[in-house]
């Protein structure tokens, strides 16, 4: 595990993530669709929680939302102690620059390398020097079990490989607040395993607040809260089982 580096962290008393009454609709007119609805929910830093329901219930939307990718329409959703609803690009770019996201499709620039794709993530670290970066980012690798393919490009790597590659570039990022789309869908039993297990040491090492949308039932019981949403609904969030 790489070395943690200091970082300014919230109170235990101040929620990483606070979502209270949000809706959430697409399209215009007679094509308009709402696809969240009333979303209350909050997260505390250090706390992992995962996401779960069927496709196109809105999970997703949920996390671009927190993620400040998507304006806010209605509703309040506070991340890291600053209010999203009515917030300008500005505001949302400096807020993106403390979370970090794994999404599905793993958006790796295809002209760098591994190492330099997961450096992107420490450079956004202040205060480091080049070398102290690039070190990082090959923790980062170790981490996630790619010591071995540092200087591979994209287009060398499998599907998992390069999931692992963005899982450690948004680690590499020393993000406050993480949120993963499916991390696990394209890696193998062991290695989905591992990487979760290193987004809870994340969690609780540095305390980084986890919000994860998976239909992964392998990694229910890393999480300290499950939250399940049906049809644009929170209509469930109980405590993970653990063992």
């Amino acid at each position: 595990m790489p070395i943690s580096m200091p970082m300014a962290t919230l109170s235990d008393a101040t929620p990483a993530v606070a979502v209270q009454g949000l809706n959430h609709w697409y399209g215009r007119g007679a094509t308009r669709r709402q696809v969240l609805q009333a979303v209350d929910l909050r997260i505390q830093p250090g706390e992992v929680v995962l996401l779960t329901g069927p496709s196109g219930c809105g999970k997703t939307t949920l996390l671009t939302l927190v993620g400040a990718l998507r304006q806010v329409m209605e509703g309040s959703v506070r991340v890291l102690d600053q209010e999203l609803l009515g917030s300008g690009r500005g505001d949302r770019q400096r807020i993106r620059r403390q979370i970090g996201m794994i999404f599905q499709g793993h958006n790796l620039l295809r002209c760098l390398t591994a190492e330099q794709n997961v450096q992107m993530g420490s450079d956004l670290l202040p205060g480091l020097s080049y070398r102290a970066r690039r070190d990082l980012a090959r923790e980062w690798l170790r981490a996630v079990g790619l010591e071995d393919h540092m200087g591979k490009l994209p287009h060398d790597l499998s599907g998992g490989q390069k999931q692992r590659v963005a899982i450690a570039r948004a680690l590499a990022a020393e993000p406050r607040l993480l949120l993963a789309d499916e991390p696990t869908a394209a890696l193998d039993r062991r290695t989905g395993r591992d990487v979760v297990l290193l987004l809870q040491s994340l969690a609780r090492e540095q305390g980084c607040a986890v919000l994860m949308v998976t239909h992964d039932p392998r990694i229910l019981d890393v999480a300290d809260r499950l939250v399940q949403m049906e049809d644009g609904r929170l209509w469930s969030a109980e405590p993970a089982l653990v063992g």
